[in-house]
């Protein structure tokens, strides 16, 4: 999915985000005073003028129907007004699905930086995990589009819907399980094994050319094991585990929390002369997911912002994160060699 400049329909506060929509929408400024007053470049084949009109037929009080949560970066929900104006590639086709109760797993087709993967419980931009890949999404159930024509019939809470797993697939696991796994047996399963170091290291070549190819266990007390490792991976990563309520990091020194300069030495990351996060170790604040180093990238994101309460919380939440999926990885790798040695013929 892009848009017309993330800065413009993608914001952190819900609020400010409508509160400029709306503005746009009301403006009476020429198509290049709209450029310049909301910073928004000029682009081949995407009109502001149209986008302006587009937005004329929905009433100022039903433009908030289109703000959705939307995953920006890892571990970094914000908002976005999803609506073909100014979202020149909705891909609505798959991202329908994500407006209902769902998973889905985001991972680039090609590698040209590390590899990685992520979930989400919402729509997705197109640099989510990768700023220089294009970045996929695969919801783990599919919706069908109640009245056919209402994008946001989401909000009807359908209950119809279908794993999106192959149904010969799944029956030949069924098979040799003697039980059928659930989708989200399997969605933590594909997870933990994409999170394999050892996977990684032994599959680097193929992910730098295509979508990565996942091994299936022949033996269920192995595939369990795995699940549960990726089903911990998934509770994390979306901030819902209870092993996040001990926080490893601590926000301290007196100031107005502005991100000014983030910098990091001695298990400290500084984001002025007077604050810091503690407790954050140097594996912890190298980690990758993707081409982007979470720590950083989270913080220089908000770069000449005040951090709120929510936001520092936030952090300490994520830094967290990574530390357990620092562990986690380490039981992977314990069990990811017995999965090469049987593995399900497709």
């Amino acid at each position: 999915m892009t848009t017309a400049r993330d800065s413009f329909v993608i914001d952190r506060d819900q609020d400010t985000l409508l509160n400029r929509i709306r503005l746009f929408k009301n403006s009476k400024y020429s198509d290049n005073e709209l450029h310049s007053f909301f910073q928004i470049n000029k682009k081949k084949g995407w009109s502001i003028r149209k986008a302006w009109n587009m937005l004329q037929v929905i009433p100022d009080s039903n433009l908030n129907k289109f703000i959705l949560p939307v995953l920006y970066r890892p571990f970094d929900v914000q908002w976005i007004i999803y609506h073909d104006s100014v979202v020149w590639r909705t891909v609505k086709r798959v991202m329908c699905h994500m407006m209902q109760d769902n998973l889905g797993l985001i991972t680039p087709k090609q590698f040209k930086e590390k590899p990685g993967a992520f979930v989400t419980q919402a729509v997705m931009g197109h640099k989510t995990v990768s700023a220089y890949d294009i970045n996929y999404l695969f919801p783990l159930y599919l919706y069908p589009d109640i009245d056919n024509k209402d994008l946001f019939s989401h909000r009807k809470q359908s209950e119809k819907r279908e794993g999106n797993i192959k149904p010969e697939f799944l029956a030949r696991l069924s098979e040799i399980f003697e039980k059928e796994p659930t989708p989200e047996e399997i969605f933590h399963y594909v997870y933990a094994v994409l999170y394999s170091k050892i996977y990684r290291k032994k599959y680097a070549e193929f992910l730098k050319m295509d979508f990565p190819r996942i091994p299936f266990t022949k033996n269920h007390k192995l595939f369990c094991k795995m699940q549960g490792y990726g089903k911990r991976l998934v509770d994390l990563h979306l901030l819902k585990s209870s092993e996040l309520d001990s926080s490893v990091a601590k926000f301290q020194g007196k100031g107005d929390n502005k991100v000014e300069k983030v910098k990091y030495g001695q298990g400290r990351v500084h984001i002025n002369n007077d604050q810091f996060f503690e407790g954050i170790s140097p594996e912890i604040w190298g980690y990758q997911i993707g081409g982007y180093q979470v720590c950083e990238k989270y913080l220089k994101d908000r770069k000449g912002r005040l951090l709120s309460l929510d936001d520092i919380r936030h952090y300490c939440k994520v830094v967290t994160a990574i530390e357990k999926t620092i562990e986690i990885q380490k039981g992977i790798d314990g069990l990811y060699p017995e999965i090469e040695k049987e593995t399900v013929d497709f």
